[in-house]
């Protein structure tokens, strides 16, 4: 059986070449790529100033991908909708559309679970089933959107999955969600998020993107973070550091450092100290994160004065820092919750 090409996951140039193969003009994959990218159609059927001929060719030769919306929550206190997508092959994943004053914020996933193993994290719980494809990371930018009928002015990949664990689709996706032919997303309302894979790091430097590298720090020494991250078992704290140097020696972008607060595990005053010695030489923003907690982990968050007292102390010496506003928590609001919830059989609509 033949493998049909999947379209969605092509950019500009692939599809052009890819149509003048099947013996059509270069214009058509313009005005392909304007059905897919800028007018989210549902199916090739919809895109009416094609020929017949040329939707029945593509019908046969290509896949149209289009999430399935298998279930989606609305928090009642802020707005947020977590949404759960039903792949092809019948795989989850989720996304979550967060509102904000600036303006419709998208999370989406990068992988179907994640090899990474964090230990404050749901995401992984269920192991690691394969990469998304570039045409699945778009398409839950493209279904939240018309879910809404409301403008996505940034993303964020920070979902489930670990995004350089999946580079070559990741960049392909930037390249496209960007594109003036699609969305045309600006490149500074892009964040990626990564738990430190260094190469991944540096190839994305290499790119010289304007996107926000978003770092998965929790820890200000080597020891601690082995401790949460297994990731740190294979990347040393400056190693990973010195690519985030680099990051910004080849795109003049700050670094974000993720840090996830939790009780008695990162939250005292040694701590704040330990990462200030860290951080002292970085132009940076430190986005502190109080934990959602997940019953099968042994974290708790930290409280309200804890965090806010970690908060000035950092601020005291210089270093811009926010504390995310807790978007959701009354709808499974850690990345995982809701897909868990679906694999173990408790899934309520």
């Amino acid at each position: 059986m033949v493998e049909k090409t999947d379209i969605r996951s092509m950019e500009l140039s692939e599809l052009t070449a890819f149509v003048t193969e099947l013996g059509e003009k270069p214009f058509r994959a313009r005005q392909l790529y304007a059905w897919m990218h800028q007018k989210l159609a549902g199916s090739i059927d919809e895109m009416t100033d094609l020929s017949l001929a040329f939707r029945e060719q593509l019908k046969q030769k290509c896949n149209y991908t289009v999430l399935k919306q298998a279930d989606v929550q609305v928090s009642g206190q802020d707005g947020t909708r977590k949404y759960l997508f039903a792949l092809e092959d019948g795989n989850l994943i989720e996304s979550v559309l967060m509102r904000y004053q600036f303006g419709n914020s998208v999370c989406i996933s990068s992988q179907v679970g994640c090899r990474m193993g964090c230990k404050f994290c749901a995401s992984t719980l269920h192991g690691f089933v394969r990469n998304l494809s570039p045409a699945e990371m778009l398409g839950q930018v493209y279904q939240i959107a018309a879910d809404v009928g409301e403008r996505i002015s940034n993303v964020v990949v920070m979902g489930i999955g670990e995004p350089l664990d999946n580079d070559a689709n990741l960049l392909s996706f930037i390249r496209m969600l960007t594109d003036e032919n699609g969305l045309h997303i600006s490149q500074r309302s892009l964040t990626v998020s990564t738990c430190g894979i260094v190469p991944g790091i540096r190839r994305l430097a290499a790119e010289k993107l304007q996107i926000t590298l978003a770092l998965s720090l929790h820890a200000a020494s080597q020891e601690k973070r082995k401790e949460l991250m297994p990731i740190a078992k294979q990347y040393e704290l400056q190693e990973v550091l010195d690519a985030c140097r680099y990051y910004f020696s080849m795109t003049g972008r700050r670094i974000t450092f993720e840090y996830a607060l939790a009780a008695g595990v990162n939250d005292s005053d040694a701590d704040a100290e330990a990462l200030l010695d860290l951080l002292s030489d970085f132009n940076c923003h430190i986005n502190l994160i109080p934990i959602n907690p997940v019953k099968e982990r042994e974290f708790m968050s930290s409280g309200r004065m804890a965090v806010q007292s970690f908060k000035n102390k950092l601020e005291k010496n210089g270093i811009n820092v926010t504390i995310r506003r807790e978007m959701g928590r009354d709808i499974d609001g850690a990345c995982g919750q809701l897909r868990k919830r679906h694999m173990e059989g408790r899934w309520v609509t």
